[in-house]
C-alpha cells in the first residue's frame, strides 16, 4: 500500500513537491484553498490585455526542466527563450544603462555609460560566481538542519571558504568598496530586493544573486510566468496527483500513526506549502504554536496593472527607474514601514515578448514598487500618494504624461497579497535576510518534534522566489524519501 501524503497549498513549492513525491511512488493529495494552482503565480486579463500578477523574472530554468523530465517522459509543453537585454535602467538625471545578458558587453556598457571600469565589473561578476560555487551545494540544495549535511567533504570545503562570501559585512558596505560610481553601487545593491531585503542591512553574501542573472541568464517563458505553474501542474496530473481546490485546511491533528486533515482524511505524511507564520496561526497551530511566527517579514510590493494604449521603444521587457536616494528608500520600507516618496519603479512588459498579451500597438505594464509588509498602515492614503509619485517618475523619464495613456487598471497591495496567498503581512519572500544568520534561522524543511511533518515554499529554507521555492520542494522531498526509505 502506498504511503499517503497530504500537501497543503498548491503554490510552486507544493506543485514541485507533488511531482517529486508522485514520481517516487507516494500517493499524493494536494489541498488548495483557492480555485486554482500557482499561489503568487496568477494571471489577470481584461479588454485584450493579460498580466502575470506575481513573479515576472525567470532565472535558473533548469530547475523547471528537471521537474518536467523527472520520469523521462517529455510530453509537457514548456518552452522559453533567453533575453538578450536583461533590463533597461533609468535615472532621473537622464542617465540610462542597457544591461546586456552578455557579460563582456555588459562590462563595456558600464564603462561607456557610467564610467565604471569594465575590469571592475568583470571581477565583481567573477566574485559573484565564486560566491555561488561556495554556497550553492551546501546552503541552497541541502538542509542546513540535518547533521549529516556537515559530514561531507564538500560542506567542509564550503565552510573553509566561508570568509569569501562576506557574511559579516553588509551588501552596501562591500559594494561601496568595489565601485566608484554611485549608480553602479545602486545597480548591484538592487539585488537584495530579489529576496525582499535591505542591502544596507543584509549580508554581502547576497552578492551571489547577480550570478543567477548573468551567469545563468534571464529568460521569458512562452505564455508568460503563469505557464511555469501550468506546466508543473500538468506534470503532477500526469503522475496521478489528486488536487482539491476551494478546499481550506482548517485543522491538522497528530495521530498515533499519521495525521488527520479536517478531522476526516487520514494521511501518513503532511507537507505544508503554506507560509510558515500563517500555518502556525492556522491549521498547524496545535503542532507549531508560535514558533513559526518569530521573524521579520521580507518587503512586500504595491503593483499596478496598467493597459497602455501606445508603445514605448525605450522600454524593454524589464525596466528599472531608480530612486534618487536608495538608502532612504530602504529605511522607509523597513524602519518607517512606509513607501518612499521617491520610489524605485519596476516596469515589466510581457507584451514585448508575447504579443498576444496586449492589443496591437499597446503594452501591458506591470508596475511595481517595493513596499513594507502590512503592519496596519493607512494603505489607502499611502497607495494614492505612491501612485502619484510613480506616475511623476515615469512621465519625467519617458517625456510624456503616462496617466493619459492608461486605459485599463488593476492593483495588488500588501494586504491583498496576504488575503490572496496567505503570505504573512503580504511579504513576498517569507522572512527578510537582514541578518547575517538569516539563512540558518529559517524554518527547517522538517519538524524536529513531529514525525511525518514537513515544510516547503518561500517562507522556509532556503528562501523565496521561483528557483528557491523549487529547491525547497526538492530538499523537503529528499528528506521524506530518506526518512521513508524510498529512493
Amino acid at each position: 500500500m502506498k504511503t499517503k501524503v497530504a500537501i497543503l497549498g498548491a503554490g510552486i513549492g507544493g506543485l514541485g513537491a507533488a511531482v517529486r513525491l508522485a514520481a517516487a511512488g507516494f500517493s499524493v493529495t494536494v489541498y488548495e484553498q483557492h480555485n486554482t494552482f500557482g499561489g503568487k503565480m496568477g494571471e489577470w486579463s481584461k479588454d485584450g490585455y493579460r498580466w502575470d500578477t506575481g513573479p515576472s523574472l525567470f532565472t535558473m530554468p533548469h530547475y523547471v526542466d528537471e521537474l518536467l523530465q523527472i520520469d523521462n517522459i517529455e510530453n509537457i509543453d514548456f518552452s522559453y527563450r533567453k533575453l538578450e537585454t536583461v533590463c533597461n535602467y533609468f535615472w532621473d538625471d537622464g542617465v540610462r544603462l542597457t544591461a546586456s545578458a552578455d557579460k563582456e558587453i555588459l562590462a563595456k556598457q558600464f564603462e561607456e555609460q557610467l564610467g565604471e571600469s569594465k575590469e571592475t565589473i568583470q571581477q565583481f561578476l567573477s566574485d559573484s560566481e565564486q560566491k555561488y560555487e561556495i554556497t550553492n551545494l551546501v546552503f541552497l540544495q541541502q538542509s542546513l538542519h540535518k547533521l549529516k549535511t556537515y559530514f561531507s567533504w564538500r560542506t567542509v570545503k564550503s565552510f573553509l571558504r566561508l570568509p569569501r562570501v562576506q557574511v559579516f559585512k553588509t551588501m552596501g558596505e562591500v559594494n561601496n568598496s568595489w565601485f566608484n560610481n554611485d549608480k553602479t553601487k545602486q545597480f548591484f545593491n538592487r539585488y537584495a530586493t530579489y529576496n525582499g531585503s535591505d542591502p544596507y542591512q543584509a549580508p554581502a553574501t547576497l552578492n551571489v544573486i547577480p550570478h543567477y542573472e548573468y551567469g545563468f541568464g534571464a529568460y521569458f517563458p512562452e505564455g508568460g510566468i503563469r505557464s511555469i505553474a501550468k506546466s508543473v501542474y500538468n506534470k503532477a496530473m500526469q503522475l496521478g496527483v489528486e488536487f482539491h481546490f476551494n478546499a481550506s485546511v482548517e485543522s491538522v491533528e497528530k495521530r498515533k500513526k499519521g495525521y488527520l486533515i479536517n478531522s476526516s482524511a487520514e494521511f501518513d505524511i503532511v507537507l505544508s506549502n503554506i507560509d510558515i507564520a500563517t500555518a502556525s496561526k492556522g491549521p498547524l497551530k496545535s503542532l507549531l504554536g508560535s514558533r513559526g511566527q518569530n521573524y521579520e517579514p521580507s518587503s512586500s510590493a504595491l503593483i499596478f496593472y496598467w493597459g497602455i494604449n501606445r508603445s514605448f521603444s525605450e522600454l524593454d521587457t524589464h525596466n528599472i527607474l531608480f530612486s534618487k536616494n536608495y538608502e532612504n528608500e530602504f529605511s522607509d520600507i523597513f524602519n518607517n514601514k512606509v513607501i518612499h516618496e521617491d520610489p524605485t519603479v519596476y516596469v515589466h512588459i510581457s507584451s514585448k515578448c508575447e504579443s498576444n498579451d496586449a492589443p496591437d500597438g499597446c503594452e501591458n505594464w506591470f508596475v511595481m514598487v517595493n513596499a513594507p509588509y502590512d503592519n496596519n498602515q493607512d494603505w489607502n492614503a499611502m497607495i494614492d500618494k505612491a501612485k502619484s509619485n510613480i506616475l511623476e517618475k515615469l512621465s519625467h523619464n519617458l517625456g510624456t504624461d503616462i496617466a493619459k495613456h492608461i486605459v485599463v487598471e488593476n492593483k495588488l497591495t500588501p494586504r491583498m497579497i496576504q488575503t490572496k496567498t496567505g503570505s504573512n503581512g503580504g511579504a513576498l519572500y517569507g522572512s527578510s535576510s537582514n541578518n547575517r544568520m538569516s539563512a540558518f534561522l529559517r524554518q527547517p524543511n522538517f519538524s524536529t518534534k513531529h514525525k511525518g511533518l514537513y515544510f516547503c515554499g518561500g517562507s522556509v529554507h532556503p528562501g523565496g522566489g521561483i528557483p528557491l521555492s523549487l529547491l525547497s520542494a526538492k530538499i523537503a522531498t529528499d528528506i521524506i524519501k530518506d526518512d521513508y526509505k524510498v529512493h
